[in-house]
Formats: structure tokens, C-alpha cells, sequence
């Protein structure tokens, strides 16, 4: 009777049977053959060559997927009825030569009379069964409480802002009033750019989108709504204000927010849902999809330190839709080189055609008035969209509860996969199994470690501890370079490991010559590596099921595609007992879909890392100097030793591992020479290092009689100022001797000169906390006049430990009324923007916590902390400051958020003992 034959992986460790009695392959592709005493070593140019064919196809993969922009089309060629990025362009440029145009500048309002006058002139060349209505919303005052994000613990108040609303609907299609979709971006900028990039692009697509439309809209079943609000960099006030209070939002159905974190590229969806309607219609009809499941749990976990306006459109309307940003060059968001001139040309196409596809499938559908929120109990977790696209070509969609069934599905074939070779394969394949792990392990220690040394190393040799963020090409060499040596140098440890005992279980059996022994060895251990691969993508796919994380599609392309080659080309092709070197169409087949699916999102990722480098520092010299060293490097060494296991399982039978190490160190080297010799500066003219340059005068208690006047000078990007301030001058002194509470952030380090800062205010426009009355009754209360003087953008700090509620009012009006506040470090923060009409003088009314106690029982050391700390801001530059601003160096920039100060900022409190 014939014997059954037998797999490679269930014959671990037995004995197998004399070569004269059976043959198998001697050869890299691993055909048949008699097994003959020869070494099993591969071309090492067979390597060298797999290696340049992965790092050359993930690079085609991302310029593809992520470069490959459309071309710009004219009027004459998009029609009447097309998208026009020549035409789109006309509006960015038009917003940004009124220069920056934060809230309460007269800028601001040229760039509202502009979109006012482009809205009216839409209006006019309409088709004549569309009607076009335009809208200039005041927004008198309000209040924004977000539950969480980038706001937790803060109350937004803001008043006097002026937003555009243009709306387009069919004129002879009655139910289309009930039932709108929501464009919505921003005119307002931060005062330290022109923002053509964040957020001119945006206003100038949605301004070419609703011109598109009105030619469209006689065959809607819904209206359109256009959004161009103000007050958006200030704390999402622009949306919120809108939201909850313009009558035409009781109708929208679904919401789309465009925004950006960068200049120009492929204008991509990082939020989507809860609903999936929306992702799903626009997978559908989008001509150049673009979106990244990953990019929203990044986002959401908290790991992205941003606000959009679709999180009011969310939280607090319930409103489900898609959220789209630019990302490209991220360096320079909030920066001078948020500028024209770095607007990649088919940006605006690429955006224009997508929406306006999708805004005419959905305005069409009758299905928008079914779509639910986040309020509709309908809307369970296993609804959630996980999608990615291809390429830029396609998008894959699909729901978590089929996620939650594939992925089960693909872990619970793979276990059973698993325990069936370990049974046939015994006790022996049970350790090569624990010993191929122990690879992965050894790959993950080293090349961490191996990375890690490198991003520790850096800020000591470096001018600069993020030398590589004008030059990201750098990270190649200084992190990608030593985790691959790492990852090399592990898992060749646990080949060596894997070889001792599996040579051992062999000289236990029937006896062969010592050089076959020794192929097969070899062969059988070089099977293992590549398997233990997908052993840990498996326990990836399993965690990252149960936590229901979308972007878990990642380790499901990395665990089926490898091991469906693995299965196909060597399991089921080859039956013999004797195990036979890889196919190299195992390994080509195996990565191909993977690197198409993931390679040009793990490029992104890590230059979306590199480019959040320049703000990171949030609380300047709060964050150790080789913090984003380390998250770059963690990264780099994570992502090459989960994608690289594959390859790496093939070098070791090859003459390969001396050129891959030498080359790894060659890169490394030349690499760091070229940051060393300042061949590649750390920042430059069109990638700048934030900084800010505020004038402060500090009126605090301590200060009261004399307010301390000085110019400070910090940065959010890591790292020291001693360059910067040689070429400034101007009596600056750098160090950590003098922290500076600006209420918002903290300067552990930074710079600081008192030289000619006299000038430019007076006593007039710093604010006063007066304490008005305080009844120290059962429950003390006090009452505080704040006066912010001329300023309308004001932070002010509640101490949480002695206040449990307070109330604020202005003109009469409550604007903040007395329930439940939470707090952030034992603050609660009332965050405040207006425009020119703003109130100044607000009446506040503080209830105190434990009165009695705090009266006699508090030592004076803790009471030294402040009942109050006030922060206010003008947008004026001072004599001093501006010396400072004209001597700055070409690769510096001012940097502007909603928390940072503007240039000359104002700072009082109110001492517990008042």
C-alpha cells in the first residue's frame, strides 16, 4: 500500500528518511530533485535584488496612492456643470492677499465681503429652477461645552461673529426644505499665516462646488447647504454657533467638514459616521476615493492633538458624515508657509470632483432623510464603517459586524491550521513553533533597540534634536537603517537558536552524513521564520478584534496573503517529507497585496509624525528633547519588524547579511554626516521651526504695584534657542530659570529680555479682577467684576479645588450658567473669542467649595496657589517685539492656536486670600 505522504511542518524534528530513498529539492525556487551535499545558501543578489524591489514598489506604491493628483481643469473644460480648480484657484488667492485674517481683524472682514459678494454673484447665474439663497448670520453670543477632545475641561464663549450661509435647493420640490446636507469649512485663519492651505483652499472649493450645483439642483430631492463660518480657529465657535442657532439647521440631515492639517495633496476622509450612509456613498461615487480608516482611531484615540468642526457637528447637532482634511507637508500648518506657493496644483481638482460626486448622488437620494445620527438608538457599533482605498482608485468598505465575522473567521482557521500541524508534528514542532516566536521577539528587542540608541543618540550630536523634519528622507537612514539592522540581527539570533535544537532533535534519529543533516537543518529552520510571521500578525488580528479597532484590516492583509502563498506554493506543491529552501514566488506573492493595501499609508503615517514634530512641544520644555525621536523610532523599528519578517526568513541561507549590514551602516552613516555638516539643515525657509514672540506684562499679585514687561521667546518644536537668539540679539537669556504661566500652556524653557519693553502699552490695558461682594454664608459666594479692558480674547483659569460652579455674565446676558463643570488638572478653563462688538466687562459669580475649611484649615503654602489666572491678548505689536520679529531668522516662524497668546498678552489673578 502506498504511504500517504507527508508536510514539511508536521515532520519538525523527526527523523527524516535516508536521501537515497527520497528526493527534494536542492534549489532557491525549490523544484524537485535528489537531495544532494550541497550548501543551501541563495544568491545573495537575489536578495540585494528582493530588497530593492519592496523598497522600490512601497515607493510607487505611496507616489501613486498619494501624489498622483488630477489635472487642474479650466472653465471652458469642466463646463458649466464641472469642477474648476483654474477657477477654485481665483478665490485662494483672493483670500490670501487680505493676509492673515484672524477674528476681530479688519482682514477678516474683507475676506467675509468677498465670499459674500462671490456667494451673491453664484446666485445670479444660477439654472432658473434652482433656488439660491444667501445668508449673513450674525452670531450675537454663545456658549460651546465639548465633552471631550482637545477641549475637555473648558467652556468656549464667544460673541460677535459673522458667518456666509448659501443655500441651494430645487424651486418645485416642496420636501427639499425639510431635508439638507451641510458643506461647512472656515474664512478665519490664525493670526501667524495667510492660510491657503488652512482653510482658503477649502472656502475657495466649496465657493466652485456651489456654483456647480446650483447648475445641478433642479434634480435634488434635498437642499445644500454652504457653511463659510469664522471662529472656527478659535475653538470650533463658527460651527457651533450655526448649529444651534440659524433656523436652517434644523433640516440637515448629514454633515461634510473640509479642513487642513497641511498645504495642498490628496484631500482624504480621517472621520467618518457614525452612520456609514455617508462613507458608503461617497465610496461609491467618489472619482478619486481617498481615506484611511487608521487615520480616524488615531484621531480619535487622542494620539492626533486637533479639533475639527465635525466634532461639533457630532457631539452636539448628532449628526452623522465625513470629515476631510489636506495632510500634505503638515510642517508648515499654522505657519508663514501655509502659503500659495506650496499648493500642490491638482489639490483643488482632486477634492472639487470627489465632492461634487458625491454631493450629486446623495441630494438625489431619497434615503437622506432616513440617515440617523449619533443620537438615534439605530446606530450600534457593528454598523461602523472600516474603510481604506486602493491606490486612490478604489475603496474598500465594509461594516465591523462582517469585520467582526471575517476576522474571527480567518483567526479561527488559522488556530486550527496551527493545531493540527502541532499535533502531527508533536512535541518537536511545539518548541520550533516557541523557538520561531522567540525570533519575532528577538527582531522586536532589537530592532527597537537598536533604533532607540539612534534617537537617543541624535539630540546630543545634532544642533537640532529633530535634525530630519525639513528633510524626512533623513528618517531613512537614522531610524529605518538601524531597526533593520536590529531586526536583521534578531531574528538571525533566533535562526542560530531554532538550528542548535533542531540539530540536536536530529542527531537523536537515524543517523545522516553531517552536511545533509546540516541542509536540511537549515531548510526546515529557514520554514519556520517565515511562518512565525504570521504568528504575530494573528495576535494583532485577535486584539485588534476584540477592542473592535478598524484599522485591524492591516494585520488581516499581513496574516492571509503570506500565508495563502505559504499554504498554496509550499505546503500543498510540495509533499515530500524533506523540507525545501523557499519559492521566491512564495514571498513575491505573498507581499504583493499586502504592500499594495499598506505600504504608502505606513510612508504617510510617518511623515504625518515628522511634520507634527514642529508643534509637539505643546508646554515648551515640558517634553524631553528626544521624545518625537523616540516615537519616530518606535514606529519605524515596529513597522519594519512586522512587515519585514517575511523577507528577513529568506537572507539567512543567503551571502546577503554582510551587504545588508554594511549597507545599513553606510546609510546610517552618511545619513548622520549630512545632518553633522549641515548638508541637510533641520529647518528651513519653506519648513520653519514654530515659534512665538509675545510681549507679556505681567500683573499678577506678586506683581501688582510694578507689572513686569519683557518679550518671551519659545518654541513648540523641540529643542534649544541658542541659534535663534544669536542671530535675534536684543539682551534675550535662555534657560529654564523662569517659568511663564500663560494659563493655557506653561514655558519651562524659553527666552526672555527686559531691554526696551516699555513701549507699546500702558497701565490702561491691563485687566482687572475686582471682587465685587463675598458672602461667606452656608455656601460662600463670591461675585468678581473682570474687565478685559480692549481685548476680546481672553483665557481665564477657575481653581477647581476651592470653586465647585460658577456663573458668567456679560451685557446683562448669561453666558455661561451655573451647573456641572469638569476640570483638567484641577482647573476648569473659560476660553474666550469675539469680534470688534464684543463685551469687555463680564460679572462673575464664583461658588466656593468646603468654605468653612478652606477659611482655617489650609496652610499658606497651598493657598499660594491662585483663585483666578487671567490671560488676555492683543493682536499689536509692540516696539520691542517687532525688533525681534524683523531680526528673526528666515527658518522661524510664528505659530498660532487657538490656546497660544497672540504678541502682547496681559496677565492677572486673584489670590485665594483675596
Amino acid at each position: 500500500m502506498r504511504r500517504r505522504p507527508e508536510s514539511s511542518s508536521a515532520t519538525a524534528g523527526r527523523p527524516p528518511p535516508r536521501p537515497e530513498e527520497t528526493s527534494a529539492g536542492g534549489d532557491a525556487g525549490g523544484g524537485g530533485g535528489s537531495l544532494r551535499a550541497v550548501s543551501p545558501r541563495r544568491s545573495p543578489f537575489v536578495c540585494l535584488a528582493l530588497f530593492g524591489v519592496v523598497t522600490y514598489c512601497s515607493w510607487a506604491v505611496y507616489r501613486y496612492q498619494f501624489e498622483s493628483l488630477p489635472a487642474p481643469l479650466t472653465a471652458e473644460q469642466a463646463g458649466k456643470r464641472g469642477f474648476s480648480e483654474v477657477e477654485a484657484m481665483k478665490h485662494v488667492k483672493a483670500l490670501i492677499d487680505v493676509g492673515p485674517h484672524p477674528v476681530r481683524s479688519d482682514a477678516l472682514d474683507e475676506a467675509i465681503q468677498y465670499v459674500l459678494e462671490a456667494s451673491e454673484k453664484i446666485k445670479k447665474i444660477a439654472h432658473w429652477e434652482v433656488d439660491v439663497q444667501v445668508d449673513v448670520f450674525h452670531a450675537q453670543s454663545g456658549t460651546n461645552r465639548l465633552v471631550g477632545g482637545l477641549f475637555r475641561g473648558r467652556t468656549l464663549v464667544y460673541s460677535d461673529l459673522h458667518h456666509i450661509v448659501l443655500k441651494v435647493s430645487p424651486k418645485y420640490v416642496a420636501e427639499a426644505g425639510d431635508s439638507a446636507i451641510l458643506v461647512s469649512s472656515h474664512i478665519d485663519t490664525v493670526f501667524s499665516t495667510e492660510g491657503a492651505g488652512d482653510c482658503s483652499s477649502c472656502v475657495a472649493v466649496m465657493l466652485e462646488l456651489a456654483r456647480a450645483v446650483s447648475q445641478w439642483a433642479h434634480g435634488f430631492k434635498s437642499s445644500v447647504i454652504f457653511l463659510f463660518n469664522t471662529g472656527e480657529e478659535e475653538g470650533l465657535n463658527g460651527a457651533h454657533s450655526f448649529i444651534t442657532q440659524h433656523p436652517w439647521s434644523k433640516s440637515i440631515h448629514l454633515a461634510v467638514d473640509l479642513e487642513a492639517m497641511g498645504i495642498g495633496g490628496k484631500s482624504s476622509i480621517f472621520q467618518a459616521g457614525p452612520n456609514p450612509w455617508a462613507i458608503e456613498n461617497f465610496a461609491s461615487a467618489a472619482k478619486y476615493p481617498s481615506g484611511h480608516v487608521i487615520a480616524q482611531d488615531l484621531f480619535a484615540s487622542g494620539a492626533i492633538k486637533s479639533a475639527t468642526d465635525f466634532q461639533v457637528y457630532k457631539e452636539v447637532a448628532g449628526l452623522s458624515g465625513l470629515d476631510f482634511a489636506y495632510t500634505d507637508n503638515s510642517a508648515v500648518y499654522h505657519t508663514k508657509n501655509d502659503k500659495l506657493e506650496l499648493l500642490k496644483s491638482g489639490s483643488l481638482q482632486h477634492l472639487g470632483e470627489n465632492m461634487l460626486a458625491f454631493l450629486l448622488q446623495i441630494a438625489s437620494s431619497p434615503d437622506l432623510s432616513g440617515v440617523q445620527g449619533t443620537k438615534d438608538e439605530g446606530i450600534s457599533a457593528s454598523s461602523s464603517a472600516i474603510y481604506f482605498d486602493i491606490l486612490g482608485m478604489y475603496m474598500v468598505l465594509y461594516h465591523q459586524g462582517f469585520a467582526n465575522m471575517l476576522h474571527n473567521s480567518v483567526a479561527l482557521q488559522s488556530l486550527l491550521i496551527w493545531s493540527t500541524s502541532l499535533l502531527m508534528g508533536g512535541y518537536p514542532a511545539a518548541v520550533s513553533l516557541v523557538l520561531s516566536c522567540l525570533s519575532i521577539i528577538l527582531m522586536w528587542i532589537f530592532s527597537l533597540s537598536f533604533s532607540l540608541l539612534s534617537a537617543f543618540i541624535l539630540p546630543l550630536l545634532s544642533t537640532s534634536p529633530v535634525p530630519y523634519v525639513a528633510s524626512p528622507w533623513l528618517v531613512i537612514g537614522l531610524f529605518a537603517a538601524p531597526a533593520l539592522l536590529g531586526a536583521l540581527t534578531g531574528q538571525h539570533l533566533g535562526f542560530l537558536i531554532l538550528q542548535m535544537y533542531l540539530s540536536n532533535e536530529y542527531s537523536k534519529r537515524e543517523q545522516l552524513s553531517p552536511l545533509t543533516q546540516s541542509t536540511l537543518i537549515k531548510l526546515e529552520a529557514e520554514r519556520w521564520l517565515y511562518k512565525a510571521g504570521s504568528v504575530q500578525w494573528l495576535i494583532l488580528l485577535v486584539i485588534g478584534n476584540y477592542y473592535r479597532i478598524g484599522s485591524s484590516y492591516l494585520a488581516l492583509v499581513w496574516l492571509v496573503p503570506p500565508a495563502f502563498s505559504y499554504g498554496f506554493l509550499e505546503a500543498t506543491l510540495t509533499p515530500a517529507r524533506f523540507p525545501k529552501p523557499l519559492k521566491l514566488a512564495t514571498l513575491l506573492f505573498g507581499l504583493s497585496v499586502p504592500i499594495v493595501v499598506s505600504a504608502g499609508v505606513f510612508i504617510r503615517l510617518v511623515g504625518t509624525i515628522i511634520g507634527m514634530a514642529v508643534r509637539f512641544d505643546r508646554n515648551p520644555g515640558d517634553t524631553p528633547e528626544w521624545m518625537v525621536n523616540v516615537i519616530v523610532a518606535v514606529f519605524i523599528a515596529l513597522v519594519i519588524s512586522l512587515t519585514m519578517v517575511y523577507l528577513l526568513s529568506y537572507v539567512h541561507l543567503s551571502g546577503a547579511k554582510k551587504s545588508i549590514v554594511l549597507a545599513a551602516l553606510a546609510l546610517f552613516g552618511l545619513s548622520l554626516a549630512a545632518v553633522l555638516s549641515g548638508v541637510a539643515p533641520p529647518f528651513t525657509e519653506d519648513t520653519a521651526r514654530a515659534v512665538n514672540v509675545v510681549h507679556i506684562v505681567d500683573a499678577t499679585t506678586s506683581k501688582q504695584e510694578q507689572p513686569d514687561s519683557y518679550v518671551s521667546f519659545f518654541s513648540t518644536t523641540p529643542g534649544k534657542l541658542t541659534k535663534e537668539v544669536e542671530q535675534i540679539g536684543g539682551g534675550f537669556t535662555c534657560g529654564r530659570d523662569k517659568i511663564v504661566d500663560l494659563v493655557t500652556l506653561s514655558v519651562k524653557y524659553g527666552c526672555w529680555s527686559y531691554d526696551d519693553t516699555e513701549g507699546g502699552w500702558s497701565k490702561t490695558d491691563i485687566p482687572t479682577l475686582a471682587v465685587i461682594k463675598d458672602d461667606k454664608g452656608d455656601k460662600r459666594i463670591t461675585e468678581v467684576l473682570l474687565d478685559t479692558k480692549s481685548s476680546t480674547r481672553w483665557v481665564l483659569a477657575v481653581n477647581a479645588e476651592y470653586i465647585e460652579d460658577f456663573k458668567l455674565e456679560g451685557n446683562s446676558e448669561e453666558l455661561i450658567p451655573l451647573d456641572d463643570k469638569s476640570s483638567v488638572d484641577g482647573w476648569h478653563v473659560i476660553q474666550f473669542s469675539g469680534g470688534k462688538k464684543s463685551p469687555t466687562r463680564f460679572d462673575m459669580t464664583l461658588v466656593w467649595a468646603n468654605s468653612t475649611q478652606i477659611a482655617h484649615g489650609e496652610g499658606s503654602q497651598k493657598n499660594q496657589q491662585p483663585l483666578l489666572k487671567l490671560r488676555t491678548d492683543m493682536d499689536r505689536l509692540t516696539p520691542k517685539a517687532e525688533k525681534v520679529l524683523m531680526k528673526l531668522p528666515s527658518w522661524c516662524s510664528l505659530f498660532g492656536k487657538s490656546t497660544s497668546p497672540q504678541t502682547l498678552a496681559f496677565l492677572r489673578d486673584l489670590p485665594v486670600e483675596f
